[in-house]
């Protein structure tokens, strides 16, 4: 290494100084300089952006004229048109569940037009469109459906929410026709107004609502817990394979198996009723609420068919014991509790196993507890022949 020689020690520190102090300024100089802010990603794909604002020239149609699937108890106040629950449920159900309920998950408006593009104006009641493990699609968007040539009820697209109020043209360029639709509303959001919008002179019809829903009671995940989109929840799926409405009290946590909850599905006139709470549940809540929620509703409608479903398995709990041992745990008790009701002599009873409801391949869920469209889509599969069986009965 070169050595220098400096003429006396203050030159020395005169010479590191300035070095320094030139340093020091070079850094200041290129901090002050503005890193390049990366591009919005709509700005590189169109397809990823918000839906584009609706035009002037379209016809609106107000939702509330003519009904909503997953709305019961119409004949009762509410606080608002879109909430799940009466107003008087405020003062029964905990406060949790309250609050859940003004969520508009599971409903669902139908509707026959000829349009060739498909516009929605609805506002939100909460700010928060998106989650950090669920896309706005599914917590705050409306997912449209519509029957082919065949009957059959195939997707068509979703709203892509960037704001509270959202004023879109969903989708255009649509084959000529008549035909059947059906537009899902949010799950994890409230919903204010509501509007399906068509081009000006195409002709509208609003189809009312049909009866006997299959109805399900249960948590986060029959709630929509993380559903890409509206129509991807399980109990939407089971909706459109077995052209029926249905009616979801999934409340996020708080899926209790609560006799005021009970109390509320006992006055409706269900096809079926689904009770999917072990996950919010312990073993020992499994216990003491299970049969009395099923004598109760079995009291005010004996004939119709009960299913208790087990809670479906981390998908991760091969590898955290402690996981797998609840699970265990709570399924011997919703066991014990149905081979008990039976020696009660409880009639048209089902029951679903949890095991696989998101498959064996670890791949059904997006944070291991909640489930992904896959996940949705096989607890469809475990879900249908047993409720088809139940029906038929």
């Amino acid at each position: 290494m070169k050595r220098y020689k400096f003429a006396s020690p203050a030159f020395a520190v005169g010479i590191l100084t300035s070095m320094l102090l030139a340093t020091a300024s070079h850094a200041q100089a290129a901090a002050s300089v503005p890193l390049s802010k990366a591009p919005e990603i709509s700005k590189l794909d169109a397809a990823l952006a918000s839906s584009k604002a609706s035009e002037d020239a379209v016809d609106w149609h107000d939702v509330t004229q003519w009904g909503l699937e997953g709305r019961e108890w119409p004949d009762q106040e509410r606080l608002s048109y879109f909430d799940r629950l009466p107003a008087a449920a405020e003062k029964t159900v905990t406060q949790n569940v309250w609050k859940l309920s003004r969520d508009s998950a599971g409903m669902m408006v139908r509707f026959k037009t000829d349009a060739s593009a498909l516009h929605v104006h609805y506002k939100l009641t909460k700010s928060n469109i998106a989650m950090p493990h669920m896309p706005a699609t599914g917590v705050s968007g409306v997912d449209f459906y519509a029957r082919d040539e065949s009957g059959k009820w195939r997707w068509v697209m979703v709203s892509k929410p960037a704001a509270q109020e959202v004023r879109v043209e969903v989708i255009k360029g649509l084959a000529p026709g008549v035909r059947e639709y059906a537009a899902y509303l949010p799950l994890y959001n409230g919903v204010e107004m509501l509007k399906i919008g068509v081009s000006k002179g195409a002709r509208f019809e609003g189809l009312a609502p049909r009866p006997k829903p299959v109805v399900f009671y249960g948590t986060s995940i029959t709630h929509g817990a993380c559903a890409s989109r509206p129509g991807m929840v399980h109990s939407a799926i089971l909706g459109r394979r077995l052209d029926r409405p249905v009616l979801n009290l999934g409340f996020s946590g708080n899926g209790r198996m609560d006799s005021a909850v009970g109390d509320y599905l006992c006055q409706l006139d269900a096809a079926v009723y689904v009770i999917d709470c072990l996950p919010n549940m312990s073993p020992a809540d499994v216990t003491a609420k299970c049969v009395p929620l099923v004598q109760q509703l079995r009291s005010a409608r004996p004939a119709t068919p009960i299913v208790l479903v087990e809670d479906r398995r981390f998908t991760n709990d091969w590898i955290t014991p402690a996981k797998k041992k609840f699970h265990d745990e709570n399924h011997a008790a919703l066991r014990a509790a149905w081979e008990n009701l039976q020696k009660l002599g409880v009639k048209n009873l089902y029951y679903i196993e949890g095991d696989a409801l998101y498959g064996t391949d670890t791949e059904g869920a997006t944070d291991a507890s909640h489930a992904n469209d896959l996940g949705f889509m096989r607890q469809a599969d475990v879900f249908e022949p047993v409720l088809r069986k139940a029906l038929a009965h």
